[in-house]
């Protein structure tokens, strides 16, 4: 359908008609009246003077709806979710300074677990020390009371023994002396003078 322009505002369309056989195909025109730009106020609708009242109207009733929607479901919402986020992290916070003092108390029973066992090994290396001092102390005296004893035992029997071999070379002195004068003078002396003179020599 091709259409022409025709009157200001006004178009022309052309309908062909169906062709008779034998015979040319005849057009008639059918005019559509559009009304010109200056028919809807000459703009952009949303600026236009006429329609404010109720676009504040409506810009009135979005924005009490926005703000109650706001106010009743999205704003508690980020505030409960700000709200367990604080008391999260508080409850982290705590938790972490309970375990920082759970530590902190800890290692303090550590340090003194370890000064007392300090303390004992010391006290016990010391006990160990004085009673193997005293142990060796008495074993010293007691082995000196042995060798003193043992000392005195060999004194003794030294002492009784150059008695007795004092007595025999007394005697064998004495034989001796008696056998050589009663060489010497022909007869046998008197052994009482002969036993004189051997203990005079012996003094001597």
């Amino acid at each position: 359908m091709p259409e022409t322009q025709g009157p200001a505002g006004t178009f022309v369309i052309a309908q062909a008609e169906p062709a008779v056989h034998g015979a040319a195909p005849a057009h008639e025109g059918v005019e559509i009246a559009v009304p010109p730009a200056e028919a809807h106020g000459g703009g952009f609708p949303p600026f236009d003077v006429h329609t404010f009242p109720s676009q504040l109207i409506w810009l009135a009733i979005a924005f009490g709806a926005l703000y109650l929607l706001m106010s009743r479901i999205a704003l508690p919402r980020i505030a409960n979710i700000l709200e367990e986020r604080h008391d999260r992290i508080a409850d982290d916070l705590e938790e972490a300074g309970k375990l920082k003092a759970e530590s902190e108390a800890a290692a303090y029973a550590y340090e003194q677990a370890l000064a007392s066992a300090r303390n004992k090994a010391h006290g016990i290396a010391t006990e160990t020390r004085d009673k193997l001092a005293a142990d060796s102390e008495a074993g010293r005296k007691s082995l000196e009371a042995e060798l003193s004893a043992k000392l005195a035992a060999a004194e003794t029997q030294i002492a009784a023994t150059k008695d007795a071999a004092m007595s025999n070379v007394r005697g064998i002195a004495v034989d001796a002396a008696g056998a050589i004068v009663g060489n010497l003078i022909g007869t046998a002396p008197a052994p009482q003078a002969v036993e004189a003179a051997v203990d005079t020599a012996i003094k001597g």
